[in-house]
């Protein structure tokens, strides 16, 4: 896959995130209910939330395991001035910048969890052995990402991409990198794993006001869409994609829209 220097980017908008923040949290804590308890977790090691965004998840492991240290990374200064602004003063919870593409862990992990952000990064399956290679036998690697890409939601934007005068200016743009099927993850995290568990979950996201979904995705894979272009082509090209979408996924008579929204899980315990 060729490089695309628009999935790199770290200007994140964390209100716009945070907008949707009740449907981007359930499957958050869907992965979190696979978890060890407290007591499970090896000793004298920390909790890792990688790609961490406005720290809503963090805070909620330091609640689930608050004898340990909880660190959030992420590479968006943005995401990270909303999550240390909302941490209270003296909390085992923190953050810092980082890549997760070179991720290595200023305190030995008990625990890596990471809520939708490695679909950002192409070849992440093949980041996925290294990352449970810094666990210690019996740690656990906890991943969720949405795998939503051929949905009209995703597939519509390169369509309005192609489509209008600013086909040039984002001929090289892509959204969100390829997430591949279970079966893919499970023959490349199996041989490191005493116990390995996959799923995927479809959500149908209940969406109201105008353009619920083309407002979703702006704050995710629309993004480097949009960053490409100056304020009046991006205003254009969201208006040209939202009219796509709102054919895709109608507003129904009461006023809600269905988002269908399948993600996959991954809970690997390493050997």
């Amino acid at each position: 896959m060729a490089t695309n220097t628009a999935l790199a980017s770290t200007k994140w908008d964390a209100n716009l995130y945070l907008k949707f923040a009740d449907a981007r949290m359930r499957p958050a804590i869907d992965l979190m209910a696979r978890l060890d308890s407290a007591a499970g977790l090896p000793a004298g090691r920390a909790v890792y939330d990688l790609g961490c965004g406005a720290g809503n998840i963090a805070r909620l492991l330091g609640e689930r395991f608050p004898e340990t240290p909880v660190i959030g990374i992420d590479s968006s200064e943005d995401m990270l001035a909303k999550a240390r602004g909302q941490t209270t003063a003296g909390t085992r919870v923190t953050f810092e910048k980082g890549d997760l593409a070179h991720f290595k862990p200023s305190t030995p992990p008990a625990l890596l969890y990471s809520n939708a952000a490695y679909q950002w990064l192409p070849g992440h399956i093949d980041m996925f052995p290294g990352l449970l290679k810094t666990l210690p036998a019996g740690g656990q690697l906890a991943i969720q990402m949405p795998r939503n890409h051929e949905s009209p939601s995703h597939a519509l934007m390169r369509t309005a991409a192609d489509a209008g005068p600013w086909r040039d200016k984002l001929k090289g743009i892509g959204g969100i990198a390829r997430v591949e099927e279970p079966a893919r993850y499970f023959d490349v995290l199996k041989p490191l794993c005493s116990e390995l568990d996959i799923w995927e979950t479809t959500y149908q996201q209940v969406l109201t006001g105008k353009d619920p979904v083309a407002q979703y995705t702006s704050s995710t894979g629309l993004r480097p869409f949009l960053e490409a272009l100056d304020p009046a082509e991006g205003k254009a090209f969201y208006e040209a994609y939202a009219g796509m979408i709102a054919k895709a996924y109608p507003t129904r008579a009461d006023g809600i829209t269905l988002f269908p929204f399948r993600r996959l899980f991954i809970v690997a315990r390493r050997a």
